[in-house]
């Protein structure tokens, strides 16, 4: 047997303000006047958040437009921005929800791979370190900053660049950056998280390893959004654990059915990646029983709307689309349903599923 030899992140910090240490975790990786690059998320433009990064000489703030998920086209553009512009970079750190955090992971690859971020979109075809790369997550539940992918949408699909050069160098956890977050997207994000542990601990992969970190990140999701009643700090503080957890779990096993399915929703309509995942998992009794009923519950106490009917209307060769994207993540549906998993999830029953969408 093969064990899978993996990639985590170099170095950690957690705790409430540790974001302040940003300037000297950061001083040891600055090269001669090669630039610190720091990509934020479109939200914090304006917000005081901006005025706490540590610039230093020629460093530049690039706020990205998550308004959709990173696009192939989108990290290159980013890429030959700054090879124009500064010729070589010290470093990129990302700031904001999952879709900056890969962003700043698949920048950091394209300022030292040649070609385009499409040419590496699978496992294991990145051959050479990016540069230094940090992550400092203003979002719970992604799990991109421990993940060795970073998810893009290239021009036939979606899929990360998955490779032991992808995790970050330096993250840092400062549950104080969450506390702003927008009720609606902090559920969604949160959610990605919760299911994240459910289709890991219900999946064919499942090792004590992804085990004991999904079991720990199922704990501190149910406590977060069926337990309390308001949000406090200690809220931010768990979730942001989840998530790190969360994405530890899935580290040594992987995603199942909500993952594949919201993939497909994601590539045609641009769904965002949370929120399509609860668009899905509202219909997967028939996979997930006892997650889909503890998941409406979440839904009912935070009373959040899931959208409904996001398929309505769409032609045959849009749901071909979708089909082709979801059925194309096979250690997806390998984890969800076995090996045999091709005569389960026939295209007629993905068809079916789609449309109840």
């Amino acid at each position: 047997m093969q064990f899978r030899n993996f990639k985590m992140v170099s170095y950690v910090v957690y705790g409430r303000g540790s974001f302040n240490q940003l300037d000297e975790i950061l001083a040891p990786q600055r090269k001669g006047d090669a630039p610190m690059v720091f990509l934020i998320d479109h939200f914090f433009e304006n917000k005081p958040l901006v005025n706490r990064v540590p610039l230093r000489g020629k460093d530049k703030i690039i706020f990205a437009d998550v308004t959709f998920e990173p696009k192939t086209k989108q990290v290159d553009a980013l890429a030959q921005q700054l090879k124009d512009e500064f010729g070589t970079i010290s470093g990129i750190i990302g700031i904001g929800g999952g879709s900056t955090m890969d962003l700043a992971k698949a920048v950091s690859l394209m300022m030292t791979n040649p070609g385009s971020s499409a040419d590496y979109q699978g496992w294991d075809l990145v051959k050479l370190p990016g540069v230094y790369k940090a992550g400092i997550p203003t979002l719970s539940g992604t799990g991109a900053e421990v993940s060795r992918t970073t998810v893009l949408t290239g021009p036939t699909r979606k899929l990360g660049m998955n490779s032991d050069f992808t995790p970050f160098d330096q993250i840092v956890l400062d549950p104080e950056l969450t506390k702003d977050a927008p009720v609606n997207q902090r559920f969604y994000t949160g959610m990605d998280c919760y299911i994240h542990c459910i289709e890991s601990l219900e999946g064919t992969y499942l090792n004590e390893f992804s085990k004991s970190y999904g079991e720990k990140a199922l704990q501190l999701c149910q406590e977060v959004f069926l337990e309390k009643d308001i949000w406090n700090d200690s809220c931010d503080d768990k979730l942001m654990m989840a998530s790190y957890a969360g994405g530890m779990s899935i580290a040594y096993s992987q995603v199942g059915v909500a993952h594949a399915v919201s993939y497909g929703l994601s590539y045609l309509l641009g769904t965002k990646h949370g929120i399509g995942n609860c668009i899905v998992m509202n219909h997967l009794e028939e996979y997930y029983p006892k997650g889909v009923e503890e998941f409406k519950k979440m839904v009912d106490k935070n009373k959040i709307d899931i959208p409904q009917g996001i398929c309505k209307g769409l032609s045959d060769e849009q749901f071909e689309t979708m089909m082709n994207v979801s059925l194309g993540m096979k250690p997806l549906w390998e984890n969800a349903l076995g090996k045999d998993w091709e005569k389960i999830m026939t295209k007629d029953k993905l068809r079916a599923l789609y449309e109840k969408l």
